[in-house]
């Protein structure tokens, strides 16, 4: 019998992650089929979706708010058809907040529920273990601290590793990437990652552009490299710039390119999220900042327990680069702790092989290692019995 497995994964680090672990287990059972809510890298390992994951992304508690009714549709309609057909197994990718009641009502209907990506319990609402523990039957980590976390409440849970320490380079190369980007060897390049969406242009642009103006006054011959992923994103941080009669700076702005612009980069100065945890996998010197709304920043700090919200940092358990969040992330205060990398070459150096040592930890084939994880349930499903495995 063929075996069929559902599917939901929001945004574009959802498809991808997806995409590469239904190549994953189409390797090793050829008639799999692949249905639910993904994006066009999914499609293109043959996934058949009945929504678009874009339909799932929401930016913000603001923006959750008003689509409540949209995805709440959506996501019982999936249910419904779920139930009527059961698919052997359902594997939320994740889209936690969206993915774990549909893991618990599958699993309450017999079929195998497996959560791909851990929420971030660790950095906040760590109350959620309980709940996580009745939906899902696995969890696969992509983090080495993760696993004790459920272990600690009787979850299955496997250690996969992160797909980005797959993807990237273990030993980065500087010169190749600056001649893709005709950046002159000598220059001191400095890039400036202010995030994907347009919010997060919109509340670093100014900063980004104030401190790369007091940068150009310390340094002879500067160059900013800022990628940028979107026409609307360069139109803003472009507006922003005219507005900051800043057109004389030595700003490039570059549609994508984020990797080989941090390659280059003597120094990066980079919003939080996947950007710093890419920086690092880069062996990159960084400064980590974000600005968001006040009151979402006071409930989430009131939420947080951690220390920190960069990755390198909490993968390190240390802080190993600067954090300069909210009113602390001031232009001044920015290009002086990026100029503090700049004349800090036994810092580099240190920071260069810490970073070595993350990434070979998190290089784990993780597409890999996920299947692994996944194989049994299948099994148990053709068999009419769930047969859990232990934790890996």
């Amino acid at each position: 019998m063929t075996t069929r497995i559902a599917m939901v994964a929001g945004e574009a680090s959802g498809d991808l992650l997806a995409s590469h672990l239904i190549r994953a287990l189409r390797a090793k059972l050829p008639e799999v089929e692949f249905y639910g809510i993904g994006g066009p890298r999914m499609e293109a390992e043959g996934f058949e979706a009945l929504w678009p994951c874009e339909r799932l992304a929401v930016h913000g508690y603001v923006d959750a708010i008003k689509r409540y009714r949209e995805l709440s549709g959506i996501r019982k309609a999936l249910l419904a058809r779920m139930l009527r057909d059961k698919p052997d197994a359902f594997i939320g990718v994740d889209a936690p907040d969206f993915n774990l009641w549909l893991e618990r009502r599958m699993r309450e209907a017999g079929v195998p529920a497996i959560h791909y990506v851990s929420p971030s319990i660790w950095a906040w609402r760590g109350g959620r273990l309980k709940g996580i523990a009745r939906s899902v039957d696995h969890m696969l980590c992509l983090f080495p601290f993760e696993p004790e976390l459920y272990e600690r409440v009787g979850v299955p849970v496997s250690y996969v590793g992160h797909p980005l320490a797959d993807e990237l380079p273990m030993h980065p190369d500087r010169a190749g990437a600056r001649e893709r980007l005709r950046v002159p060897d000598r220059a001191t390049v400095i890039a400036m990652l202010p995030g994907s969406r347009q919010s997060e242009v919109r509340n670093l642009a100014a900063t980004y552009i104030e401190t790369a103006r007091l940068l150009a006054e310390r340094h002879p011959d500067p160059c900013f490299l800022v990628p940028l992923a979107t026409r609307e994103t360069r139109l803003l941080f472009e507006q922003v710039r005219r507005e900051a009669d800043a057109m004389e700076l030595p700003i490039r702005v570059v549609f994508g390119h984020a990797i080989d612009a941090m390659i280059a980069a003597d120094v990066v100065l980079v919003a939080s999220g996947t950007a710093s945890l890419e920086a690092a996998l880069l062996k990159r010197p960084m400064v980590i900042s974000y600005r968001i709304g006040k009151w979402q920043y006071r409930l989430m700090k009131r939420m947080a327990y951690l220390p920190w919200v960069g990755l390198p940092n909490i993968l390190c358990n240390e802080t190993v680069v600067p954090e300069l969040l909210q009113d602390d992330a001031t232009p001044a205060r920015l290009a002086e702790a990026l100029d503090a990398w700049l004349v800090d070459r036994d810092g580099r150096t240190r920071l260069e092989q810490r970073f070595t040592e993350l990434h070979r930890v998190l290089r784990q084939d993780t597409a890999e290692r996920a299947a692994e994880a996944i194989l049994p349930y299948l099994g148990a499903a053709a068999d009419g019995a769930l047969r859990p495995v232990g934790s890996a």
